[in-house]
């Protein structure tokens, strides 16, 4: 166990001791998954200062025979050089939605709004272009909202893709 926090603590200290490139200040794109129905989402990433932290603002929305909904989601994200144009990151945060269903089998009328809190650790290639592509990894889990949501846990795995200005 000493060991293990020894070699957390060591990655911690190189991490911000390290001297990469800096974080775009301004990220626009599309963030490509699937959690719960919501295949994309309109991204947007804002850097903070000068030490490589951001702020990620996605809008998701979906709209099929079966049910319409809609969720945004707000993080803060720590960015850590890896290697070359190579970073991994990790955040926290939260958001809202809302879901209505048109399905004649959810007879219970089991539709509204939700709350939930996220987590998000990815990784991400910032190329010579003004390109960002990302992978990420985002856990959420329901706590205030309709029926069936408040206890709901989600895995969303994701491709992102921005444009950087």
């Amino acid at each position: 166990m000493k060991k293990l926090f020894f070699l957390g603590l060591l990655s911690i200290g190189f991490a911000l001791n390290s001297n990469a490139q800096e974080v775009s200040e301004n990220a626009l794109g599309l963030r490509l998954g699937d959690s719960d129905g919501f295949g994309a989402e309109i991204s947007y990433q804002r850097a903070l200062g000068r030490n490589m932290n951001r702020l990620e603002f996605d809008l998701g929305w979906r709209d099929n025979n079966n049910f319409d909904a809609f969720k945004l989601t707000g993080l803060y994200q720590w960015v850590m050089p890896i290697e070359g144009r190579f970073n991994w990151y990790v955040g926290a945060g939260g958001g809202i939605g809302s879901v209505d269903f048109n399905d004649d089998r959810f007879d219970d009328d089991n539709d509204g709004a939700f709350i939930f809190a996220a987590g998000d650790i990815g990784i991400e290639y910032n190329f010579d272009i003004p390109l960002l592509l990302s992978l990420d990894f985002r856990p959420e889990l329901g706590l205030v909202g309709y029926d069936g949501f408040d206890d709901d846990f989600d895995f969303d795995i994701a491709l992102g893709i921005r444009y950087q200005f």
